[in-house]
C-alpha cells in the first residue's frame, strides 16, 4: 500500500512552521489515542500515522531529507521508516508535545500509568563508501560501542512513590483543595530504583559493550545523507526503549570519477594524432572498462556521453550517465622531425581552426551539461 504524504497526514501545508506541526499533531493524538478509541484498530493505525509523521517533520534533517526524496529518502532511516518505533516510542513524544507530561491519563481516566520512561540515547557514527558501492548499495558490517543494562541488575519499588513516578500533594486553597502532581526525585519518575547494581556498571546499572551491527545501505546515497538504523542506540534505563544509531555516509573521492549528483564525469587525454585520424579508447566505469570510439577530426572540449553508466536515484527514478570530456594533449618536447612537420603544415589551409556553427563555445558546452 502507497503511503500517505506526511504533510497531506497532518492536514498543513509544505510551509508550516514548528508550532504548526506540533500543534496539528496534537489535534489528532487526542483525537485517535487508543484510549479514547478502545478496540477502534482504524483509530489506531491513525494515530500511529500520525505519530509517524510527526516523527519526521519535526526533525530539521529528516524533514529537509523528505523534502528532497519523498518517502525513498526515508528508506533504512529507521524509526517508523524502518518499522522500528513502536506504541511506547510514541508517548515517548508526549513529553515534547505535551510540556513533559501524558496528558491522556487526565482525558481518558488515567489507563496509563504516570511512571516516565527513559528512552535511551542516540549514537552517530560515520560510514565511507566508495562509488561502486554507492551505485550497487551495499551491507556493512561495524563493531559499535553501546550502553547496554549490566548482567545480574535488578530493581525494586521506589519507597518514595510506591511505584507510581510521581509525588502527589494536596493542597489548600482558599477555591478548595487542589491535587498536584510531580516527578518523583528519588527514582525520577520510573517508579523503579536498583537493588542491586553489578560491579563495574555506572550509577543506573548500564555498562558499555561492544556489538557488531549489520547495516543495509540503499544505492544512490550521497555524501552527508543520514540514515537512522533503529533501536541500536543506548539503551533506555529501567526499561526504556533503545536509541537509534545514525549512520552519517561519508563518500570517498574517486581517483577518475568524479560525481555530479548522479552524474560521473571523466577527463580523457587524446594526441593531435588520435584527434586527427580518430581511434578507440577505453575509459573507466563503475562495472570496468568500456570501449569508445573517437571520431576523426574530435575538437578538444567535446563531450561524449555513455547513458545510464552513472549513478542510480535514490528514489528509484533511472540512473545517471558517464560524461567524457576529450582533452587534447599538447606535446611538449617535438623532435626535429616533429617540429619540421609542424612548421611546413603550419599554414596550411586544413589545419588552420576554421569552427563551424555545429563546434559550441566552451560556454555553450557548460550549458547544455545542466539542460
Amino acid at each position: 500500500m502507497e503511503k500517505r504524504d506526511y504533510y497531506e497526514i497532518l492536514g498543513i501545508s509544505k510551509n508550516a512552521s514548528d508550532s504548526e506541526i506540533k500543534k496539528a499533531y496534537r489535534k489528532l493524538a487526542i483525537k485517535y489515542h487508543p484510549d479514547k478509541n478502545p478496540d477502534n484498530k482504524a483509530a489506531e493505525e491513525k494515530f500511529k500515522e500520525a505519530a509517524e509523521a510527526y516523527e519526521v517533520l519535526s526533525n530539521k534533517e529528516k524533514r529537509q531529507r523528505y523534502n528532497q526524496f519523498g518517502h525513498a529518502g526515508m528508506k533504512g532511516a529507521g524509526g517508523f521508516g524502518g518499522g522500528g518505533m513502536n506504541m511506547e516510542d510514541i508517548f515517548d513524544q508526549f513529553g515534547d508535545i505535551f510540556g513533559g507530561n501524558n496528558p491522556f491519563e487526565s482525558f481518558f481516566g488515567g489507563s496509563k500509568s504516570n511512571r516516565r520512561v527513559h528512552r535511551g540515547s542516540n549514537l552517530r557514527i560515520r560510514v565511507k563508501l566508495n562509488l561502486v558501492e554507492i551505485a550497487n548499495g551495499v551491507e556493512k558490517k561495524i563493531k559499535v560501542r553501546r550502553l547496554v543494562v549490566s548482567d545480574g541488575i535488578s530493581y525494586k519499588t521506589c519507597t518514595r512513590c510506591n511505584g507510581t513516578g510521581q509525588i502527589v500533594q494536596v493542597v489548600n486553597t482558599p477555591l478548595g483543595r487542589m491535587q498536584t502532581s510531580s516527578t518523583c526525585p528519588m527514582c525520577n519518575g520510573t517508579g523503579k530504583i536498583i537493588n542491586n547494581r553489578p560491579p563495574g556498571s555506572d550509577a543506573n546499572g548500564m555498562i558499555g559493550k561492544e556489538d557488531s551491527i549489520s547495516i543495509k545501505i540503499p544505492a544512490g546515497v550521497a555524501d552527508g545523507m543520514q540514515l537512522n538504523v533503529s533501536g541500536k542506540g543506548n539503551m533506555g534505563i529501567s526499561g526504556g526503549s533503545p536509541g537509534d544509531l545514525i549512520v552519517i555516509i561519508q563518500e570517498e573521492k574517486g581517483e577518475e570519477l568524479v560525481r555530479e549528483n548522479n552524474n560521473l564525469h571523466y577527463d580523457l587525454y587524446i594526441s593531435f594524432s588520435d584527434a586527427a585520424l580518430g581511434t578507440t579508447k577505453q575509459v573507466p566505469t563503475l562495472s570496468g572498462k568500456a570501449k569508445i570510439k573517437i571520431e576523426k577530426g574530435i575538437q578538444s572540449g567535446k563531450i561524449l556521453r555513455l547513458r545510464n553508466k552513472g549513478l542510480p536515484s535514490i528514489e528509484g527514478y533511472g540512473t545517471g550517465d558517464l560524461l567524457i570530456h576529450i582533452n587534447l594533449w599538447t606535446p611538449q618536447n617535438l623532435t626535429k622531425d616533429q617540429i619540421s612537420f609542424f612548421e611546413q603544415n603550419s599554414n596550411a589551409d586544413n589545419i588552420q581552426p576554421k569552427p563551424t556553427k555545429t563546434d559550441k563555445s566552451f560556454f555553450e558546452r557548460v550549458k547544455d551539461m545542466f539542460n
